[in-house]
Parts: structure tokens; sequence; C-alpha cells
């Protein structure tokens, strides 16, 4: 029977993609795609915003409409994910050569099986605020009240 070193397990453990092991790629993956900007433009690319009239259809969207959609996100970090998005397969951009420049964005096959993950979780937390605001109010006055009982 052959024994297996430390060093061996290690690797086998990264060849299985354990996203619980510090040096697993999965990881990394895993933290670009829970950032919520991330959520919020593959729901918006995936044909999620309420306000379309084929809402739940996915289709490319231009970089100017994305950038109304997602409200508070700056250029950068907008234009900073959807290069991420492109590099992990996630994202297709297209350049059509008008004047000016038309550069739309839209889900790879990838990415659409990636939407269906993410708009659940999107569709939770809206779902689901009213209850983790009153818990987070109710922990709030309790703490409140700790502290002040501590005072006297």
């Amino acid at each position: 029977m052959a024994t297996t070193t430390a060093a061996q397990k290690r690797a086998q453990a990264k060849a299985e993609y354990n996203a619980f092991l510090a040096v697993c790629p999965s990881r990394q993956l895993l933290d670009r795609i829970t950032d919520k900007w991330v959520t919020l433009i593959l729901c918006a690319l995936g044909g999620d915003e309420a306000s379309q009239a084929d809402s739940g259809v996915p289709r490319p969207l231009r970089y100017s409409e994305l950038s109304r959609l997602l409200v508070g996100v700056s250029q950068k970090m907008l234009t900073q994910t959807l290069r991420s998005l492109e590099q992990d397969g996630l994202v297709t951009r297209t350049v059509t050569p008008t004047v000016p420049v038309t550069v739309t964005y839209e889900l790879t096959e990838l990415g659409r099986s990636l939407h269906q993950m993410v708009r659940g979780m999107r569709a939770w937390a809206e779902a689901h605020m009213d209850d983790v605001l009153v818990n987070r109010a109710t922990r709030e006055a309790d703490g409140k009240a700790e502290s002040n009982a501590g005072i006297q």
C-alpha cells in the first residue's frame, strides 16, 4: 500500500477544486462571483430588470445602459467588473464600429448558467429584506439595552 505525502494530498485536493482550501482557484472564483456588482451585472444582462418589457429574457446591453441600471456603480468599478467577467468567459464584449463606437455586453452560455444561480440570491434578498431589517433593529435595540444596563 502506497503512502501519500502531505504535499501529494494538497496537490490532489487542489486538483479536485476544494474551495475550503486557501490555495484552491475556485476560492478566487467564488470571491469574484459573490461581488455585488457581478451579481447585479449578471442579473441585468439576464433580463431581470423589472422595467424591461421582455423581463427574464437575456439580452445584450450597452455600457451606458448598464451604468444607468446599476445605480451607484462608479465607471471604474463597472469597467473593472466587466473586464473580469469577460476574462472569466462569463460575458462577451462586442464592439461595433459606429460613430461613436458602440460597445455591448452579453452573457455567454457559462454566464447564463451562473445567472440562474445569482438571480435566486437576488430574489431571496429582495423577498426577505423586511425580515432582515426587523432582526437588525431588534439586535440593535438589544445592544442598546445591554449597554445602558452596563452604565448604571
